[in-house]
């Protein structure tokens, strides 16, 4: 590697040697870029509608009996899909059935991925809630959790990087983005720290959430696991500032749905003509999944109220059997086995109660085993798979 940086370069790249050969390596500059570079005027309209949008959901997963209920899928969905555009093949029953200790249908390393993001964005939310900031050593603790097990844990998990990555390509030399290379990373994050807690700045949230990610991506300050991180950053900030009460919003299925054109947007950034077209989409992005996941939500309820009812229906056996959909709505793919056990309810009346929902068409068999069966809440997750 080159020099050690005391300043970001004025042409925002720099020459270094990597392997003996010669790469040109993108160093950003600091945010906020110059406002005539994203003309915020051009953007009111669009983040406008993103900004309802983020109310109507708000309000939607706030008004819910039991928003835990909601969360506790919702977010492993947003794991499964944000795994999944880094390439694993996991599916929300396999992390289920993973969960619940059963073996998914795909390998096992695929599913750990997705358990460690869970873990990660639960940390994350954790601490935020306990007063600590969204700062370096946040984000460090975060990626920690998400490549503590699995095929990432070899990636220096928690350490911002020592030597240099690239996106696209076999090597440096023919990849597609090489980021600032190593040396210059904590000076790139420690800037992007002070701009996420400026204080006095006219941006508004949603604006300053797609440049924090998009100058995220640039500085790839990890080996690996920088995409995930990239995308809870925004969940994050949204959290943080309390324009949301939960965290109800995740731009995944967005980006991978249009992972060609999110990839040459982020790209576009690095020359300053770039920002505009980014956030117009970001904001598309936050605008249409806010109106998804509250859809999703909505649809949920009926759901949920629906199936409460029939059960109530049932008379004798109706108390049991609704212990035993509660469990069913936390866990979507379950055995009588650990359903009566965390219920505190008989085996066999446990299994009664299974017998009843399935006739009511609530739930179904899934495992096609003559013993260790496995039941699965199907409308619950075909619900939550809509469009992903």
């Amino acid at each position: 590697m080159s020099r050690h940086p005391n300043t970001a370069p004025r042409n925002r790249y720099v020459i270094s040697t990597v392997s003996g050969e010669r790469v040109r390596a993108f160093v950003p500059p600091p945010l906020p870029p110059n406002q005539r570079a994203f003309d915020l005027a051009s953007l009111q309209a669009i983040l406008a509608e993103a900004n309802q949008a983020i109310g109507r959901l708000d309000g939607t997963t706030s008004s819910l009996p039991d928003l835990k209920l909601f969360l506790y899928s919702y977010v492993r969905k947003e794991a499964v899909l944000s795994s999944q555009i880094e390439g694993t093949q996991s599916s929300l029953s396999d992390l289920l059935l993973y969960e619940n200790a059963e073996t998914p249908g795909v390998p096992l390393d695929d599913v750990q991925e997705v358990s460690n993001y869970v873990a990660a964005l639960n940390h994350g939310l954790e601490r935020m809630r306990d007063g600590f900031p969204l700062s370096l050593r946040l984000i460090r603790e975060i990626h920690k959790v998400l490549l503590a097990k699995g095929r990432g844990s070899h990636a220096q998990p928690g350490q911002f990087r020592k030597s240099q990555n690239w996106i696209g390509g076999s090597r440096p030399g023919n990849a597609a983005y090489v980021p600032p290379p190593p040396e210059y990373v904590t000076d790139c994050m420690g800037r992007l720290e002070t701009f996420i807690h400026q204080e006095g700045s006219s941006l508004p949230l949603l604006i300053k959430a797609g440049l924090v990610h998009a100058q995220f991506e640039s500085i790839h300050p990890f080996l690996d696991g920088n995409g995930r991180v990239g995308r809870l950053l925004i969940t994050f900030m949204l959290c943080a500032e309390d324009v949301l009460r939960e965290p109800v919003l995740y731009l995944s299925l967005f980006f991978k749905k249009h992972r060609r054109l999110y990839y040459d947007r982020l790209n576009e950034t690095r020359e300053s003509e770039g920002w505009r077209a980014w956030l117009d989409f970001f904001l598309q992005g936050v605008r249409d999944t806010a109106d998804q996941a509250a859809r999703t939500a909505g649809n949920i309820d009926k759901l949920f109220n629906t199936d409460k009812e029939k059960i109530e229906r049932f008379g004798r056996g109706a108390a049991s059997a609704l212990l035993i959909y509660r469990y069913a709505q936390a866990n979507p793919l379950f055995s009588i086995r650990n359903a009566a056990r965390e219920t505190e309810v008989s085996f066999p009346t446990a299994s009664a109660a299974v017998d009843r929902m399935i006739e009511a068409g609530i739930l179904r068999e899934s495992s096609g085993k003559r013993r260790g069966r496995l039941f699965l809440y199907g409308s619950y997750l075909d619900i939550l798979n809509l469009e992903s």
